[in-house]
């Protein structure tokens, strides 16, 4: 997306972050303001989401932190609280919030399970429902960041893929519930993005790295810049009839291992 189109995108709007300490949620974060938007970002650790406000208004930008366990529904309509009191009616709300680990079933704890679903699904839950009294209505658009585990079961994951699951499903019932206030609630759905932290654990070296990109359709990872663009477009007007829409920024890696070339395939025999 060009720095033109996205020049006071969201001028005169207040966005509220959850799980925006670091990696995608801050960078959506970030897009939000460079398009005009008075922040809040909250997450759990104090320092970590003070450094991270610290670091946006360092570069000109309108933003405030509070630490704030998504867990906590009292902490979290605390914090709508005092971002309404701050900045007015809150316009966007973006819910990332996440955790996760790779563990088999017979190997995973219940309260291991128990603590992916509360952070990813009754977080997602808690930051939606406490924002509704102070969104802007009409008008508010909230995002969800969910995952292909949502739709696609992965060995080693089902702790995730239950939460995001349950987050796809909130996303569409929340956007017909909330229809009718003309709220918009949308989720965003990220592939393989290269500059996190997740991808530098699961493809360190140069050979895994290759590997991972020659089953994706574009043939790369994405970056945190074209989630932030996805969820910058979903906040913004030019999105305004679309709700309930789980958007895959994935390079078409939904749809399994496309390693091998179509373009070189000799289809005349």
């Amino acid at each position: 997306m060009s720095e033109t189109f996205r020049e006071g995108l969201l001028e005169g709007k207040v966005a509220f972050v959850a799980g925006a300490s670091s990696g995608i949620n801050l960078q959506v974060a970030r897009r939000y303001a460079e398009a005009g938007a008075k922040v809040m970002i909250i997450s759990r650790s104090e320092e970590k989401i003070q450094a991270a406000a610290k670091g946006l208004r360092d570069d000109g930008l309108e933003a405030m932190g509070m630490s704030c366990d998504v867990r906590d529904y009292g902490k979290v309509a605390e914090a709508f609280s005092v971002c309404r009191d701050k900045y007015g009616e809150i316009d966007i709300v973006l819910s990332g919030a996440a955790g996760n680990f790779l563990a088999p079933a017979l190997g995973m704890s219940a309260n291991a399970f128990k603590t992916v679903v509360d952070i990813d699904l009754l977080g997602t839950f808690n930051v939606f429902r406490a924002s509704f009294e102070h969104l802007r209505k009409p008008g508010a658009s909230l995002v969800a960041i969910t995952a292909g585990q949502a739709v696609k079961p992965m060995m080693f994951q089902i702790h995730a893929c239950a939460a995001k699951a349950g987050v796809n499903q909130v996303v569409k019932c929340l956007a017909m519930e909330w229809g009718p206030e003309n709220i918009r609630v949308n989720a965003v759905s990220p592939g393989p993005i290269g500059d996190t932290e997740g991808m530098a654990r699961l493809a360190p070296s140069g050979a895994a790295a290759e590997a991972s990109k020659s089953k994706i359709p574009l043939r790369d990872w994405g970056t945190k810049d074209d989630i932030g663009d996805a969820c910058l477009w979903l906040a913004s007007d030019a999105a305004r009839y679309v709700t309930g829409a789980i958007i895959n920024v994935d390079g078409g890696s939904e749809f399994g291992d496309a390693s091998l070339d179509a373009t070189k395939v000799d289809a005349s025999k």
